[in-house]
């Protein structure tokens, strides 16, 4: 059987190469195309990761959903997702609230994937300390992160290096360039990432507590605390329900960030959650879509 998995390249999604890998391991060939001009003539099924897919081939076809539309017009966004997209055979969705915003009201059967970590990070040990601080992710201005750099401007924190590791960032690098201690890099490969929190002494996982992101896994906050580094959080729905399942103690910022100071970090009692259930395996296996394709095509090996 050969998979096609098909997406804008808009995204960075680390779950495409971990589904390839785990078909792979199996012997099941896959295929990666550009949404804009792929050739699945030789695929038996078409894996779209939406986005919109507007005309259906003879061939078992899957749509996943990994977020929730975001912007001022995300309310449309996800209504043409709805209405334009043609029916696959089966939808996969990060979680409930995703599905719950694409509010699909028809037969067809569905699971839900969560993200995973990837195994480089698990085995992954701690390194001579490099930066105390470190923060991956976008820096668009919908994430607000601008607020967490200014911290290390003033009080106790301007005394302690922040890593701001990501792309775009000129502006902020600009604006930040007489404090020694803000350094930004970056983008790198993902296969470069978890090094650089491997040699942090904290990680900062911060997220505007406001939809959708307040509703979806951040995988930085996974591949911290695989690392074992301790992570301080902003406080919203995502990461406390997380939080609350897996266990483990996470610092959480006050909304003025009154608390964010390097006596209340120091002093703070770090603990590390249970993660065997968050790897890419496991993730791919609860999501139902394995028995799915094993009742479309016979001996399949997983």
């Amino acid at each position: 059987m050969t998979i096609a998995f098909i997406h804008s390249h808009k995204s960075f999604l680390p779950e495409i190469n971990q589904y390839a890998h785990f078909f792979s391991s199996y012997g099941i060939s896959t295929k990666i195309f550009h949404s804009e001009n792929y050739d699945s003539r030789d695929a038996d099924v078409e894996w779209h990761f939406l986005g919109l897919h507007t005309k259906k081939k003879n061939k078992v076809t899957i749509h996943e959903y990994a977020s929730a539309s975001i912007g001022p017009f995300h309310k449309t966004k996800d209504f043409i997702k709805h209405w334009l997209n043609v029916r696959p055979d089966y939808r996969i969705f990060l979680n409930e609230y995703v599905k719950q915003r694409l509010d699909f009201n028809d037969d067809i059967p569905c699971g839900f994937r969560d993200m995973g970590i990837s195994p480089s990070f698990s085995h992954l040990k701690k390194n001579d300390r490099a930066y105390d601080f470190i923060y991956i992710g976008s820096v668009a201005p919908d994430r607000e992160i601008e607020r967490v750099i200014e911290c290390f401007t003033k009080k106790d924190l301007i005394n302690h290096s922040l890593l701001i590791l990501s792309n775009n960032y000129d502006h902020l690098e600009k604006k930040f360039s007489s404090f020694p201690n803000i350094h930004f890099e970056g983008p790198v490969p993902h296969e470069s990432v978890s090094e650089y929190i491997s040699k942090s002494g904290f990680a900062l996982n911060f997220i505007p507590d406001k939809e959708p992101f307040n509703h979806q896994t951040s995988v930085k906050l996974l591949e911290y605390l695989a690392v074992h580094t301790p992570v301080i959080s902003s406080r919203y729905k995502w990461v406390v329900d997380f939080q609350k399942q897996a266990g483990g103690n996470i610092f959480y910022l006050e909304n003025n960030f009154s608390n964010f100071s390097w006596e209340e970090i120091s002093n703070f009692d770090f603990r590390f959650p249970d993660l065997s259930e968050w790897t890419w395996e496991q993730q791919i296996r609860k999501s139902g879509v394995l028995e799915f394709l094993k009742s479309k095509f016979k001996d399949l090996p997983f």
